[in-house]
């Protein structure tokens, strides 16, 4: 995805490097992250997005267990209600095809 730009018009190449000149002589660090490339599997990260998931549920579980009786009809005990209804099993028993070359 391209950044945006900083004024109502992208930058010219002279006016980039104008300003990164500009920047370089008042002495600005100019610092930029690097981000890890995630270097887990397909299936590992279905693995780990299915555990999660069923973590997510057992928290939702718990806190439906200890509403008070008077949010028992509530829409905060229904949407839990449904969550906590949901069958992840499924989920959890399928596996990702391995992709080309690798079945």
């Amino acid at each position: 995805m391209p950044r945006q730009p900083i004024g109502e018009r992208p930058l010219t190449n002279a006016e980039r490097q104008a300003r990164y000149r500009a920047a370089r002589a008042a002495g600005v660090l100019v610092t930029r992250k690097k981000v890890k490339a995630d270097r887990r599997s397909q299936a590992q990260r279905w693995r780990e997005a299915i555990a999660e998931l069923l973590v997510l549920q057992g928290h939702y579980a718990a806190w439906l267990e200890a509403l008070p009786d008077n949010l028992q009809d509530s829409a905060t005990a229904d949407a839990l209600r449904a969550i906590c209804d949901l069958d992840l099993s499924e989920l959890q028993a399928a596996e990702p095809p391995k992709g080309f070359g690798r079945d």
